[in-house]
C-alpha cells in the first residue's frame, strides 16, 4: 500500500468511526426526546463536533434519522437471520422470541422504537413510510411462515395466518411500550406463550429445537 493509499484508508476508517458515533448519539437523542424535538446542534455537541462537522456526514436531520433506522435494522437482522437460515419458517417464530429477549438488554433501542413509531403515525413524519413498510414486511413474512408451518403440521390448521401475524406484530409492539413502564414484563415469555398456543405438539418440539448453528 502506498503512503497515499494508506492515508486514504485511515481517512475512510476515521470517517466510518465518526459516522458510527454520530448514529449512536442520534439514536440516544431520538429515543430520549423524539425526532421532532432533538436538534442537529445538540447531537453535534454531544459528539464533540460542530454542526457543520455533523452535516459533512449527514446532509440533514432526516438523512440522520434514516441512518439510525438502517443501523437498527442491521442489528436486528444480524441477530434474527441465523434462526431463519438454520430453521426456515420455524426460525422466524423462534427468532422473534429471541429478538424480544435480546431487546430488553438494550433499553435504548426499545425507547427509540416506541417513540419514533408513535411519532411516525403522522403521515407527514419523515419515518412514516419506513414504519409502514416495516410493519407490512413483518406481518407478511410472519403470515408466510405460519402458512408454511401449517402445511407441515407444525401450526394448528384452524389458525388464520394473516390475523395471527397481525396479532403477533401488535403484541410485540405493545409489549415494548408496557416494558418501558414496567421492566418486570418478560417480553420473550409473553410472545413465546402466544406462539406456543398456535403450535401443534410436533411444532412445539421443532420450536424448542430451533437454535442457530454457530459458526466454528
Amino acid at each position: 500500500m502506498t503512503p497515499t493509499e494508506d492515508a486514504e484508508a485511515r481517512g475512510y476508517a476515521n470517517g466510518r468511526a465518526r459516522r458510527d458515533v454520530i448514529i449512536r448519539t442520534a439514536s440516544e437523542h431520538f429515543a430520549e426526546r423524539g425526532f421532532m424535538s432533538a436538534t442537529i446542534l445538540e447531537i453535534a455537541a454531544a459528539c464533540g463536533i460542530s454542526r457543520a462537522g455533523l452535516l459533512h456526514h449527514f446532509t440533514d436531520k432526516e438523512a440522520l434519522l434514516h441512518a439510525v433506522l438502517e443501523a437498527r435494522d442491521e442489528e436486528d437482522q444480524e441477530r434474527f437471520a441465523p434462526y431463519v437460515q438454520t430453521h426456515g419458517a420455524m426460525g422466524v417464530l423462534r427468532g422473534m422470541v429471541e429478538l424480544a429477549d435480546h431487546n430488553r438488554l438494550v433499553p435504548g433501542l426499545i425507547e427509540l422504537f416506541v417513540r419514533l413509531s408513535a411519532e411516525a403515525a403522522a403521515t407527514d413524519h419523515p419515518a412514516h413510510d419506513y414504519f409502514a413498510r416495516r410493519n407490512e414486511r413483518i406481518r407478511g413474512g410472519t403470515a408466510r411462515a405460519l402458512r408454511a408451518l401449517q402445511a407441515r403440521g407444525l401450526v394448528r390448521a384452524d389458525l388464520e395466518a394473516a390475523n395471527a401475524a397481525l396479532l403477533l406484530t401488535s403484541l410485540m409492539d405493545g409489549l415494548q411500550l408496557q416494558w418501558l413502564f414496567d421492566a418486570e414484563v418478560d417480553l420473550a415469555q409473553e410472545i413465546r406463550g402466544v406462539v406456543g398456543e398456535w403450535l401443534t405438539p410436533a411444532g412445539r418440539q421443532a420450536f424448542d429445537a430451533a437454535l442457530p448453528v454457530l459458526a466454528a
